[in-house]
């Protein structure tokens, strides 16, 4: 599943915020729940502290990809947003998180959703595109720059 079938614009912010790595896993359930019906806040919440629990989803160089299994109805979705400034987040790396792709899929989702983290991150693995993230300075540029080919 490409990023580009599960990120609407709705669930994409540019340059907020973020305080702290909790704060930043509440403003994305606080994100997902304003734009998905039926997700609550607080249980999101609480499934992406757990999986946080189990291991960092820091990747290192300044991103992170914070991700749990969730009754979605089914579906999977995305958010992506970047911060005004870095958060530690427990990173492998022990750099602080400036961008942050967020997933949230099905309970029973196996394969599916390994394949998803793995295309996501190898796009992060490209400098232009992680480039392009971190230059966007609105919603849709961050939108965009998002779900770009590169």
């Amino acid at each position: 599943m490409l990023v580009e079938t599960i990120l609407t614009l709705d669930c994409t912010r540019s340059k907020i915020v973020g305080g702290s790595k909790k704060r930043v896993l509440e403003q994305l359930a606080q994100i997902f729940s304003h734009s998905v019906e039926d997700l609550s806040e607080d249980s999101l919440f609480q499934s992406l502290i757990g999986r946080e629990r189990l291991g960092s989803t820091g990747i290192g160089d300044g991103i992170a990809i914070p991700h749990c299994r969730f009754a979605t109805g089914g579906e999977t979705f995305c958010a992506c947003i970047t911060l005004e400034e870095p958060v530690d987040f427990d990173s492998i790396d022990n750099k602080p998180v400036d961008v942050i792709f967020a997933m949230v899929v099905p309970e029973d989702a196996n394969s599916e959703h390994l394949a998803t983290l793995a295309s996501l991150a190898e796009k992060l693995q490209k400098p232009e595109f992680v480039k392009g993230l971190r230059n966007a300075t609105s919603d849709a540029q961050l939108f965009n720059a998002a779900v770009s080919a590169c």
